[in-house]
């Protein structure tokens, strides 16, 4: 099982945004992604950094993930299959369907502090997009 850390991150709220991804595949091998968003806000960031996040692992092949964000908002809609806001049911529908498709899928809240590779990423994105 590889465990995938995700975050995103807005220069404003909305304004420039990206994605990072963090991938250790626990034998010594890790990957990196910054991926420039568009202007959004930073929880349409999160689901975004989700999203392309799991689009790499099914074009992967993975079956068993372990995912980890620093996020409560997407920790909880995941782990309830439900969001408050309507204006994240587009995003949460796209990452069930996508979730789905794993033999096996974890998601996990953890403190910021213990996903600095994925912050890291997130805030480099948002500088290539300058």
């Amino acid at each position: 099982m590889v465990d995938v850390y995700i975050d995103g991150a807005s220069a404003g709220d909305p304004g420039p945004s990206g994605a990072g991804i963090f991938i250790n595949y626990k034998n010594g091998q890790v990957e990196n992604y910054a991926i420039p968003l568009t202007i959004m806000s930073n929880h349409e960031a999160e689901y975004e950094a989700l999203i392309y996040a799991l689009d790499l692992c099914l074009e992967k092949g993975m079956t068993i993930v372990s995912f980890r964000t620093d996020s409560k908002l997407i920790d909880d809609a995941i782990e309830k299959r439900f969001v408050k806001n309507k204006k994240f049911q587009p995003y949460l529908e796209k990452a069930i369907e996508k979730i789905d498709q794993f033999d096996l899928f974890f998601i996990k809240w953890v403190p910021s502090n213990q996903n600095k590779n994925a912050d890291r990423l997130a805030r480099q994105a948002i500088r290539k997009k300058k």
